[in-house]
């Protein structure tokens, strides 16, 4: 058999449509023939009627037509279905046939084309051999024929060729070729179809005649023949309610035949075939529902239905192809418009497909697992007479017998045999991969993430039984790391185990590096005897020797990856492989921790490394670097232990550089910081940690930042919600869940060891020049050098206290706003241990009210730290805040009062009132309200004269030079 013999054929799966063959076209050599042709097939858009078209000689022979049975009293059938008979009347049995002829209604030898066009249908008639196909003649015509009734002469003579043919009126036509051809055309399609109608109705009811013939006894494969013929002409007659109604019952027919070993496949066969109908008019009736209960319905009816137990694999090839079949009708009809669901959607039965064929590929490998010696049967019992089976599902080598009893055992063993051997011969893993692909795609459209991951797997595992390793490892690289951010650590030691297999079959040096450091680590579930056996094979490695074969790998694959692995060996290049870890769980785990989150310039910057193992031996490494974003501190932070290659497995625990499984190694580093980096943030940008050595291979495992690997954080968040109890430890080692890495600190200025006083003596007037006294006393036990002193007004306050602000040195000085309310770097000087110096400061205020001023000091020492001298910058702040107050000289009350007066204004008339006003003080003055009482309205309010009449007014201080007093309302 076939690798494609689980195929359904392009009969069953195509739309069937009523076929019409058109004679009498010259569409090669005659333009107006070929433009007759192309109207009826180019650019045919869904509108237009069901009919597939067919140009044939007029004298085209069309399958004979059996002569009609009268009785099937003795007649046994030999199968269900023939395997020609779909395609028979759908590309070779036409409904109707054309003739079209060129005939006008004027043409002079009018009677010899008459007699020529006769003769031609007659050719037909003849060629149909007694078929109820129906005959019509198209006249292709130069002129557009006038409206009926007004030609008598077209009338006449269309009577008689109708008489000369013996065909009726309706099936008479005239095509003008004129500039509406396509219109015409239109016009005939839907006569043609009206005729296909009647004829599959013809046959609908000529195989409906048989049913009263036949008996259940002897007949009941023909009732299941007769009610799919039925259903199928439905289908071409376009009445696809009744098709479906017929091919349920045809359905239901099959499962009431008496199954049996030596006809399970025909039955089986046939019921995949009406299933796949009834499924198919269920979408195209909208009812996806119903195609889904259908289906489930027949899964469950053919499950268990298997047959030959020496030939199940054919089971689980023809389980996998009703499945994808499903899925392939599902996926059809989302594109046609269907709304699919996460939970029900064509990804689970391209799924399902997929695990059959997987079931098909490990029943072949155990059924099919000849020995090489046993050749392939001659003469192929498989083979035929013309190349095809007779009827659909039954065996090439008794094709309609339907005896239950095998009347040659020899002849079924052979057969048997070679069905066997063809299997073998089968791409399984290509069949596989295809219905995992489809499943994928679906999965991923209707966003199901963990499917999708799950399939790829799969899909990487029959890629690497395919041999086709490097897409094997491309997918399944791209899910581990779903698996790592979600924990799932069984099946990532899964996948990395087959990825292994496949970096070692391909001799890739870093992909087989990298997978072995993550299945020695926690994230591995693996035995510990199959952990050392991985750490024994990276360490051969690392020694640039070849590692021994991973267990279960294919034997050739196996020799091809020795040769590949020797190659490696002997090839000079690049030894040195630097591993991102951030990205996958190795073996060793490492967090950086700073002892502060910031540090003195004045103080070494202190921090720790610390190390952990997972795997099953002590290991030594080689060298440990840290790197900074200030790359002047690498040069500090550096670990390098020289070792021979061989000693990276020995049991040694001597040596910074030997991790011992489960426990924590502590390094420690310090350095002096730089000046310059006070203020700035010290980081730690990456560890490395180096494994072998240049004179082999080695491998460097470098860590993003403080440490930490792709599940990291995973396991921080479960220590933080853990509530077990630690067990107590010895003094010098520490709970691993317990460190936190800090991977950064800031650098802050000296600690200055000097005093600031201010001295002044409130209140402070509006406008006086109001004195401050700075006075700043050295404790430093080295003289302090470039002293200056910041003072004013402390930044971020109101806008308009720093314009009404200002400070000046000089007291005598008269200060405008061009003074600035703060006084930056004022050169004091050095000092001396205990010595000490004053400043004087004066501060003008235009306005009242509360400030925030400050005194800042600055001055630079020699210090030495860790035996090295270097030059601080010290700073220290003062702030303070006071009151600006207005002082009334006189000690009077600023109340005024006026007195009461009593007015008379008549209408028409103004009246004028005035009063003096002496301020005490500058700036803003409230001005006393005017009241007025209306005795004829007792109920006025006051409200209109405070929004029309000044409230308060501006008064300008004096100034020293000017005599003048200037009051302006406001």
């Amino acid at each position: 058999m076939s690798p494609t013999q689980w195929d359904f054929p392009v009969e069953l799966c195509c739309r069937p449509m009523a076929f019409v063959t058109l004679t009498g076209l010259d569409v090669v050599y005659n333009a107006v023939h070929r433009a007759v042709w192309d109207a009826f097939c180019a650019n045919r858009r869904a509108d237009r009627v069901p009919i597939s078209f067919k140009v044939l000689p007029g004298d085209h022979e069309y399958p004979k037509c059996r002569p009609k049975r009268t009785s099937y009293e003795w007649y046994i059938p030999k199968g269900i279905l023939k395997t020609g008979w779909m395609n028979k009347h759908l590309n070779l049995v036409p409904a109707l046939v054309v003739v079209f002829y060129e005939l006008d209604w004027d043409e002079p030898q009018w009677k010899e084309k008459q007699s020529e066009c006769a003769t031609r249908v007659e050719i037909v008639r003849q060629s149909l051999q007694g078929r109820n196909t129906k005959v019509a003649v198209v006249l292709i015509q130069k002129k557009t024929p006038l409206p009926p009734g007004e030609d008598v002469i077209a009338s006449e003579r269309a009577a008689a060729l109708c008489n000369a043919c013996e065909l009726s009126g309706k099936s008479l036509f005239v095509l003008p070729h004129t500039d509406h051809l396509v219109g015409y055309i239109i016009r005939l399609e839907n006569a043609f179809y009206e005729h296909a109608q009647t004829y599959y109705y013809t046959e609908i009811r000529r195989v409906k005649s048989h049913k009263e013939f036949l008996n259940k006894t002897t007949h009941q494969l023909l009732f299941v023949r007769h009610q799919f013929k039925i259903a199928f002409f439905s289908e071409l007659k376009q009445d696809t309610q009744n098709a479906l109604k017929n091919y349920r019952t045809a359905y239901n027919l099959v499962h009431e035949l008496r199954a049996h070993e030596t006809n399970i496949l025909e039955i089986k066969t046939m019921a995949g075939f009406i299933n796949y109908k009834i499924c198919r008019l269920c979408f195209q009736h909208n009812t996806p529902l119903d195609a889904i209960a259908q289906f489930r319905k027949h899964i469950d009816l053919c499950k268990k239905k298997i047959g030959s137990a020496e030939l199940s694999f054919e089971h689980a090839a023809w389980m996998s192809k009703q499945f994808q079949a499903f899925g392939d009708l599902f996926d059809e009809a989302i594109k046609l418009g269907l709304t699919a669901i996460q939970t029900q959607n064509p990804g689970f039965y391209y799924q399902q497909a997929a695990y059959y064929a997987q079931e098909r590929k490990q029943l072949a490998k155990t059924l099919c697992n000849h020995e090489a010696s046993v050749m392939y049967p001659n003469p192929d019992p498989l083979e035929t007479q013309t190349g095809v089976l007779d009827f659909y599902g039954q065996r090439s080598w008794r094709q309609g017998i339907l005896s239950f009893d095998l009347s040659d055992p020899e002849k079924e063993k052979v057969g048997i045999l070679a069905i066997q051997l063809k299997e073998r011969n089968v791409v399984h893993s290509e069949i596989i991969i295809t219905l995992l692909s489809n499943a994928v795609a679906q999965f991923k459209k209707y966003k199901c993430p963990r499917m999708k991951s799950h399939l790829m797997v799969q899909m990487g595992e029959e890629y690497y039984y395919a041999k086709d390793y490097t897409k094997a490892l491309k997918l399944l690289d791209y899910v581990m790391c779903d698996y790592r951010s979600e924990g799932w650590w069984t099946l990532l030691t899964s996948i990395l185990t087959t990825a292994l297999k496949c970096s070692y079959l391909m001799a890739q040096l870093k992909d087989y590096i990298t997978y072995s450091l993550e299945l020695l680590g926690r994230a591995s579930t693996l035995k510990d005897d199959q952990k050392s056996r991985i750490e024994k094979n990276l360490i051969n490695v690392l020694m640039n020797e070849s590692p021994d074969p991973e267990p279960d790998c294919d034997i050739l694959a196996v020799k091809t990856a020795q040769k590949l692995w020797a190659d490696r060996v002997s090839l000079a290049g690049s030894n040195i492989f630097t591993i991102g870890v951030q990205d996958f769980v190795p073996f060793v785990q490492c967090k950086a921790k700073f002892h502060a989150p910031s540090f003195h310039v004045d103080v070494p910057v202190q921090f720790d490394i610390y190390l952990k193992a997972d795997c099953p031996h002590p290991i030594r490494f080689s060298k440990l670097c840290v790197s900074f974003n200030n790359q002047e501190y690498n040069q500090f932070c550096v670990i390098e232990e020289a070792s021979k290659a061989s000693e990276v497995l020995e049991n040694l625990t001597q040596g910074k550089m030997c991790l011992v499984p489960g426990k924590t190694r502590k390094l420690s580093f310090k350095f002096v910081a730089k000046t310059e980096d006070v203020g700035k943030k010290i980081e730690i940008t990456s560890v490395d940690l180096a494994l072998g050595n240049e004179t082999g291979r080695c491998v460097v495992l470098n860590w993003q930042g403080g440490g930490g690997d792709a599940a990291s954080s995973q396991e921080a968040l479960q220590a933080a919600r853990s509530f077990k109890r630690r067990p107590k430890l010895p003094d010098n080692e520490v709970h691993w869940d317990s460190i936190i890495i800090q991977a950064s600190t800031m650098i802050i200025s000296r600690v200055p060891n000097i005093s600031v006083h201010l001295r002044h003596e409130p209140p402070a007037l509006t406008n006086e020049m109001y004195c401050l006294v700075v006075t700043v006393q050295s404790h430093e036990k080295t003289q302090i050098r470039d002293v200056k002193l910041t003072a004013g007004l402390k930044p971020g306050q109101d806008a308009n206290l720093t314009q009404k602000t200002q400070v000046t040195l000089h007291g005598t000085e008269l200060c405008d706003e061009s003074y600035p309310a703060l006084l930056t770097d004022i050169p004091v000087g050095d000092l001396r241990p205990g010595e000490q110096l004053e400043k004087m400061l004066y501060v003008r205020c235009g306005t009242v009210g509360s400030r925030m001023f400050l005194v800042y000091v600055s001055y630079l020492i020699n210090t030495t730290v860790e035996e090295k001298e270097i030059v601080c910058k010290c700073h220290k702040f003062y702030s303070f805040g006071y009151q600006i107050t207005l002082w009334d000289v006189t000690n009077l009350s600023e109340t005024l009062q006026l007195k009461t007066i009593r007015l008379r204004i008549l209408p028409g008339t103004e009246q004028e009132m005035l009063y003096n006003f002496y301020p005490l003080m500058a700036g803003y003055q409230q001005l006393p309200s005017l009241n007025i009482h209306l005795l004829r309205f007792p109920n006025f309010t006051n409200q209109l004269l405070r929004r029309l009449i000044p409230t308060s007014i501006f008064v300008k201080p004096q100034g020293r030079l000017m005599d003048d007093t200037s009051i302006a309302a406001a």
